[in-house]
């Protein structure tokens, strides 16, 4: 399994919809950093998300949510968040990480 991650604010930068379309079926992704800007609810990228979630498992890095002041009760149905531990065990479970940048 691969787990890609993107950290970049999808409003500035177009590296959650390069990664969603080269994510395959059964691949997990992990927003942090500015990349959970992609897990509120009411954006313009809620319908990309809420599609992706179809084949993949989608995981926000709760840390940076609230860092950023936002709460995990208005992140898109679906989502799972995770602490830095979490982020840990995604990365060590995974055949590879793929970072978009």
């Amino acid at each position: 399994m691969t787990l890609h991650t993107v950290n970049k604010s999808p409003f500035d930068r177009n590296s959650l919809e390069s990664c969603l379309r080269f994510a395959r079926q059964g691949h997990s992704v992990l927003l942090f950093e500015d990349g959970v800007y992609a897990a509120v609810k009411g954006t313009r990228f809620e319908g990309l998300v809420t599609e992706a979630l179809k084949n993949n498992k989608i995981y926000v890095l709760l840390p940076d949510l609230e860092a950023r002041g936002m709460r995990s009760d208005n992140i898109i149905d679906g989502l799972k968040t995770v602490d830095y531990a979490g982020f840990v065990d995604l990365a060590a479970e995974s055949d590879r990480v793929q970072a978009w940048l």
